[in-house]
């Protein structure tokens, strides 16, 4: 499985204003499945989304960290929380050399329920 900095956002509820992360997300081998904070995501055609979660059902904004810092949808507000691990690489990605407002440093677990979404899909 791959792992790439990318950013996620929850939609169902929310609109453009859910929880948001940057953070390291891995990829099934097929490219099929995204994993991140204990969920697993698929692609889905949605207005607001792009992935759905598998278990959940809940539907999700899932892209690569832009350089120009416009992850959110530029109607929505909140803060980005970024894993504490990838910090430096995003930093480096927008040249700058502190986070700036709006971004949190947090701790993100690395938590890809593989096996589980495995044996979820195969019933």
């Amino acid at each position: 499985m791959d792992r790439k900095l990318m950013y996620v956002e929850l939609k169902t509820g929310y609109s453009d204003d859910g929880p948001a992360w940057i953070g390291y997300v891995k990829e099934s081998k097929s490219g099929r499945t995204l994993y991140f904070r204990d969920h697993a995501f698929q692609k889905k055609t949605g207005y607001n989304s792009n992935y759905e979660d598998i278990e959940s059902g809940d539907e999700y904004w899932i892209s690569g960290v832009k350089k120009n810092e416009t992850n959110r949808h530029w109607d929505g507000h909140g803060v980005i929380q970024i894993d504490k691990r990838a910090v430096e690489e995003f930093l480096q990605l927008i040249g700058e050399s502190k986070l700036p407002s709006g971004y949190e440093a947090v701790e993100i677990m690395d938590e890809y329920p593989v096996e589980r979404i495995n044996q979820l899909l195969n019933k």
